[in-house]
C-alpha cells in the first residue's frame, strides 16, 4: 500500500509541478503591477483556467517567455518551435520530489491528501519568492485558510496522525512570532512571510509543538546558511534583502517530513 501511495503522490506531484511555471510567471512582478496575461510579446496565455495553469508557451510567435521578469526575451530559431518561459524540468521534479518525501513518511493517514493538495502551491509561492521576493497574498491567505479547514476535515477520519486544536494554535503562534520580527524589523521580515508563517504553523502545528518549533528552526537555519554562503562568495552584504519564503517551505517540509515518521 505505502509503495503504491508513494508512486500516486510521485505522478501527483510531477503532473502538478507540470501546471506552475505559468502561474509562476503571471504572478512574478513588483507589487505595483497587475498580474501578467501576455507573452512578452503581447500574445494572450490561454489554457487551462483561463489560462493560469499549464507550460506557459508562445505558439504564437515562438520566442521563449524570460524566466525573470523584465528581462528581455531570447530569440529562438524557428526549429525551436514553441518556446517555453521557465525549465521544463526543475519545478516539476521539485514538486514530484516534495510530494513523495510527504507521502513516504505520512503513510495512508488522512493528514497526506492534506499535504499533497497544498505541496504544488507552496512550491509556486517558493519560485515566485525567489523570483520577486514577493509573496501574493492571492496565494498566501487561502493557503492557510485551506490548510486549516482540511486538516479540520482530516481530523474527523479515523488513524489521523495530529491534532486540529494543536495546529490551529500552530498557525497563531508561528503567525505572531514572524509577525513580531516584522514589527521590530519591517525590512528584513516582508509582511508576506507573517501571512504564510500561518498556514506553515497550522501545518506544523497539527503534530504538536516539537514539529512547529523544528520546521520554524528548519527555515531560519536554512535562510542563514543561505546568506552566509553568499557572503563567503561576496555575492551578497550583511543589508543584502533574501527571498525568506522558500526557506521557510523548505523547513516546514523538513518539519512535515520528521512528524510524519514520528505520528
Amino acid at each position: 500500500m505505502d509503495a503504491t501511495l508513494i508512486a500516486v503522490a510521485a505522478l501527483w506531484g510531477a503532473a502538478a509541478g507540470l501546471l506552475l511555471p505559468r502561474a509562476a510567471y503571471r504572478f512574478s512582478v513588483e507589487p505595483e503591477e497587475p498580474w501578467r496575461d501576455t507573452c512578452p510579446a503581447g500574445h494572450a496565455l490561454t489554457g487551462p483556467a483561463r489560462g493560469w495553469l499549464g507550460s506557459a508557451r508562445c505558439a504564437v510567435c515562438a520566442v521563449a517567455v524570460p524566466s525573470l521578469p523584465g528581462g528581455a526575451a531570447p530569440e529562438a530559431p524557428a526549429s525551436a518551435g514553441r518556446g517555453r518561459y521557465a525549465p521544463a524540468v526543475v519545478v516539476p521534479s521539485v514538486t514530484a520530489l516534495a510530494c513523495t518525501a510527504l507521502a513516504a513518511a505520512t503513510g495512508a493517514r488522512p493528514e497526506a491528501v492534506v499535504w499533497l493538495l497544498l505541496a504544488p502551491v507552496a512550491v509556486l509561492l517558493a519560485v515566485i519568492d525567489r523570483r520577486v521576493h514577493r509573496l501574493p497574498d492571492t496565494l498566501t491567505l487561502p493557503l492557510a485558510c485551506a490548510t486549516a479547514v482540511l486538516l479540520g476535515g482530516a481530523a474527523l477520519l479515523p488513524e489521523h496522525g495530529g491534532s486540529w486544536t494543536s495546529a490551529l494554535l500552530g498557525g497563531a503562534a508561528l503567525g505572531g512570532f514572524y509577525f513580531l520580527l516584522f514589527l521590530i524589523n519591517p525590512n528584513g521580515m516582508g509582511f508576506g512571510d507573517v501571512k504564510l508563517a500561518l498556514a506553515l504553523g497550522v501545518a506544523l502545528g497539527w503534530y504538536g509543538w516539537a514539529v512547529l518549533f523544528a520546521g520554524g528552526f528548519a527555515g531560519f537555519l536554512f535562510g542563514a546558511l543561505y546568506g552566509a554562503g553568499l557572503m563567503l562568495a561576496r555575492r551578497a552584504g550583511r543589508k543584502t534583502g533574501i527571498p525568506f519564503g522558500p526557506f521557510m517551505i523548505t523547513g516546514a517540509l523538513v518539519g512535515l517530513v520528521f512528524g510524519g515518521l514520528a505520528a
